[in-house]
């Protein structure tokens, strides 16, 4: 039995094996531009805010819940948020959202 005849699926042996591992290597590359690519460029953004994130900042968490940075545990990875004058809630660090401007 002829090898390029298995890989082709053809029996003239005309190569459309390597034709579709090329259509395949084009699905992948379109794939990474257009899904890959974007989300770990916006996770990167992410990880700079949390990194970047000092005592007095005004955020939003991921459940939408707005406040004022009132403390930050790096061993703990938690922010301490002050919701009102009286209100303060502890928080995981990665479930800051944004930094919201007044």
């Amino acid at each position: 039995m002829n090898w390029q005849i298995l890989m082709s699926g053809n029996p003239d042996g005309g190569g459309g094996g390597i034709v579709t591992l090329v259509w395949f290597g084009l699905i992948f590359v379109i794939m990474y531009l257009l899904l890959i690519r974007p989300q770990r460029k916006k996770q990167k953004e992410h990880d700079q805010l949390l990194q970047n994130l000092k005592k007095g900042d005004k955020v939003v968490t991921s459940g939408g819940m707005f406040g004022t940075i009132f403390a930050i545990d790096e061993e703990r990875n938690r922010i301490v948020l002050k919701i009102s004058n009286d209100t303060k809630l502890e928080f995981l660090k990665s479930s800051i959202a944004a930094k919201v401007e007044n």
